[in-house]
């Protein structure tokens, strides 16, 4: 019996994420209501409401079959060696993610939707990046940048390449992305060359 509730909550919830990612595609996220999201999954108002607070609560809660994508694939990664070949493994499963979803990435630009979305994503891309950082070697080392400091640059690192791959039509191939991303951050950007004037 239970199971079968189980089943209909998840089925009822897909319903909905999926009519809010179907609205997208015709209105922007400010235009779409409550009342547009429960027509187009055909459930009523008082069902909504019995599992999200507004549309703001279910554009949130559509970004943790992602987080549980990412956390599977970051607990995957065995030993501390590969860690060290393929660092923030988080990575290529995002850029398969935002291509899959591209057409909502240009309608969330801009609005309230692209706020929470964003927000959605920086929470969970800094934990994975956290997660993935070696333990600081010593306390007091002058050279220690504080953690926080390293999370943020990776996480903004990454959003700015990954929302310029999206807006240049998502040409390069994600393997490609996710070399030169991996490269960049693990190696930096190496010595500056001055133009010849």
């Amino acid at each position: 019996e239970k199971r079968r509730i189980d089943r209909r909550v998840m089925r009822t919830r897909a319903m909905l994420h999926d009519a809010l990612l179907s609205l997208l595609g015709e209105k922007s996220y400010d235009a779409i209501t409550v009342e547009d999201i429960c027509h187009s999954a055909n459930v009523g108002r008082s069902t909504f409401y019995a599992h999200y607070t507004g549309k703001d609560d279910l554009m949130r809660s559509g970004f943790r079959p992602l987080r549980e994508s990412l956390l599977g694939r970051h607990r995957n990664v065995e030993t501390p060696r590969d860690m060290k070949d393929r660092r923030f493994t988080f990575s290529l499963t995002m850029l398969e993610h935002a291509r899959g979803h591209m057409h909502v990435h240009r309608t969330l630009v801009g609005n309230r939707g692209g706020t929470i979305a964003f927000g959605a994503v920086r929470q969970l891309l800094c934990d994975l990046v956290s997660r993935e950082l070696a333990p600081p070697a010593g306390r007091n080392a002058k050279d220690t940048m504080p953690r926080e400091f390293v999370v943020q640059y990776v996480f903004g690192a990454y959003m700015a390449v990954l929302t310029w791959w999206l807006d240049n039509g998502a040409q390069l191939a994600l393997q490609q992305v996710d070399a030169m991303f991996q490269r960049l951050v693990s190696e930096g950007i190496g010595p500056g060359r001055r133009r010849p004037p």
